[in-house]
């Protein structure tokens, strides 16, 4: 299977889903345990919650393999994103609550991890290095939007309940000046918060270069916006039909605030 699938837009903004994809190669599921088979770290229904990108003409890039195989929003050496703070490294050993991936003996080594940034990680970077170029060629200046979802309570990575929209923007750095800001002025009916715990992780910190005209922002939604918390992880389609517009405001002010931002 390819590593990832995209629909190319007609607008200057690209929406990423790096963490949606379910697929694990069948050699590799008999060796994970029971739990990990349930891909309980996935960032479920993105694409079916994000079901308008079409209409605003965004270009979308989502993946099609599970994060344990390989996390894309992980640097390719592995360093920590968030010094001091645990967090899952580029191929993930345990789940967000501590549970062991692998039986006994059968996790991968150094050779297999760097195999799977090779066949998987690399094609997905240069596709979305790719596109944001062509993007850019196009139309001045490009926009990255990175969805991510995860559980509303993990007190491996945060305390108590995860606030309900979660922007990140590398603290300012991977986007222009005031659109987080702005962004955060279209919140209606949730709870949110700038640069809190989830301030962007490798793609918006890489591919956001404001100098240069590529604004990025990471969206990390608590999951419990739109869909069931536990095993089989059932969509609610009542709460995504709550949620979706203010995703949609969410997106069309990001590009308005980015038309023709060629620079920061």
């Amino acid at each position: 299977m390819a590593p990832f699938k995209f629909s190319a837009g007609r607008t200057p903004l690209l929406v990423s889903m790096p963490h949606t994809g379910t697929h694990v190669p069948e050699p590799l599921l008999r060796r994970m345990t029971a739990e990990a088979r349930l891909l309980p770290d996935t960032d479920w229904h993105l694409e079916r919650l994000y079901d308008f990108l079409d209409e605003l003409g965004a270009s979308v890039l989502v993946a099609t393999h599970s994060r344990y195989v390989v996390d894309l929003n992980r640097p390719p050496d592995n360093a920590n994103l968030y010094p001091g703070q645990d967090t899952t490294p580029l191929v993930p050993l345990d789940t967000f609550h501590k549970r062991p991936l692998y039986l006994p003996g059968q996790e991968p080594d150094a050779g297999e991890i760097a195999e799977r940034v090779v066949s998987r990680w690399k094609p997905y970077h240069a596709k979305l290095a790719q596109e944001l170029n062509q993007i850019k060629s196009r139309h001045g200046y490009a926009l990255l939007w990175d969805a991510h979802s995860i559980f509303s309570e993990v007190p491996r990575f945060f305390s108590g309940k995860l606030t309900e929209l979660n922007l990140g923007t590398a603290d300012g750095r991977s986007c222009g000046s005031g659109i987080g800001e702005g962004l955060m002025q279209k919140v209606s009916g949730y709870g949110a918060v700038l640069n809190g715990r989830f301030k962007g992780g490798y793609i918006t910190r890489t591919y956001g270069d404001p100098a240069k005209g590529v604004h990025a922002v990471q969206l990390e939604l608590s999951e419990a916006t739109y869909m069931e918390e536990s095993p089989p992880f059932r969509f609610n389609d009542s709460l995504a039909k709550r949620l979706r517009p203010q995703l949609r405001a969410f997106i069309e002010e990001f590009c308005r605030l980015g038309h023709g931002r060629r620079t920061g």
